[in-house]
């Protein structure tokens, strides 16, 4: 899971999904269907000058990851005027500065890099910058603005709002509602700024209390445990927020064993079995937020963009922006059909 983000914005003050804008890069309009997954080539399908684009990411050991190195590779294959340079994935972050520097001694046309630290491969950044290479930086966010032309990334603190607003609003008419947080791993600052949303999101609620909250590692393991630990203290809830839909696995599988099925859950990030659960409606899985990892096939979109000096269609501005904060959607069982395509597994 991304270890840092930023809530920057976007067309002034309005953020906006992956989906609204790629499909504004040029005049040419993808199918919907084609932009999940990085599917149909949005930022338009004809050819213009060819452009390498150097990829570096971190170690593909989270299902959100995984769907990140996909959705940039599928997209990158939409485009026959691109080149996709990829490293393997290091969560050393000694090792990714070399292979980021790597891709700046070949001279590709632009960089796409999602740190495993972000104010640790900052200084590389810069020397991409300065050697001409514009750097497009995926969701962890380098310590300096100069380090980067672009910022595309999720909203944390949106998520924890957006989960927070859904259960406030289906539990607002019950008195003395009782809440419980499954949170990830507590020294990022994405799980902070996740908990801070879900926090102000429920200031609007007086009827609703956070009775307890444990932190988890973002994994099948310590989701079953940590869930565990709250049944077993808490012993009638009406409402459970998990960060993380990977351990939200091993939540589900805590509430099984302990018999309860008198709240409902909320997950986070936005995976298909997630999804497929929202789908089917026999649990106690009701939503989940987005945190979507089409943001990879947006950060090849933009890097495309600019190594060929396209702008975005339908703006006054002749450059592309500097910041794009994707918006953090509840997917519930009205609108999961929508979505699915963007699960990762």
């Amino acid at each position: 899971m991304p270890e840092t983000s930023r809530r920057g914005l976007l067309f002034g003050t309005a953020a906006v999904s992956a989906g609204a804008f790629l499909t504004a890069c040029t005049s040419n309009e993808p199918k919907a269907a084609d932009a999940a997954r990085g599917g149909g080539a949005a930022a338009g399908t004809e050819p213009g000058k060819h452009v390498t684009i150097g990829f570096a990411g971190p170690q593909a050991d989270h299902g959100w990851l995984n769907a990140i190195n996909e959705n940039a590779a599928s997209r990158a294959a939409k485009y026959s005027d691109v080149t996709l340079e990829a490293t393997e994935g290091s969560n050393d972050t000694a090792a990714q500065i070399g292979q980021v520097k790597t891709l700046i001694n070949k001279k590709v046309d632009v960089l796409v890099v999602l740190p495993a630290d972000g104010k640790a491969l900052t200084q590389v950044g810069l020397e991409a910058m300065r050697a001409g290479i514009p750097v497009v930086n995926l969701d962890r966010i380098f310590a300096s603005p100069q380090a980067y032309r672009c910022w595309v990334g999720g909203d944390n603190y949106g998520m924890g709002l957006n989960a927070g607003t859904y259960i406030g609003e289906r539990l607002k008419d019950k008195a003395d509602a009782k809440v419980v947080e499954l949170a990830g791993i507590d020294n990022l600052e994405l799980t902070r700024q996740r908990s801070q949303g879900f926090a102000d999101a429920l200031k609007n609620y007086p009827d609703i209390e956070l009775v307890a909250r444990q932190a988890a590692e973002f994994t099948v393991e310590s989701g079953q445990a940590k869930t565990a630990q709250l049944l077993q203290a808490q012993k009638r809830i009406d409402a459970l927020w998990n960060h993380d839909d990977d351990q939200g696995v091993g939540a589900l599988r805590a509430i099984q064993q302990a018999g309860r099925d008198e709240f409902l859950m909320v997950g986070g990030a936005g995976s298909r079995s997630a999804m497929d659960a929202i789908k089917a409606d026999d649990g106690v899985l009701k939503a989940t937020v987005l945190y979507p990892p089409t943001m990879a096939a947006s950060a090849i979109d933009l890097a495309r963009a600019l190594a060929q000096g396209r702008g975005v269609g339908g703006l006054a501005e002749l450059e592309i922006p500097t910041s794009l904060t994707l918006y953090s959607a509840v997917v519930t069982k009205e609108n999961v059909d929508q979505y699915l395509p963007t699960g990762f597994s």
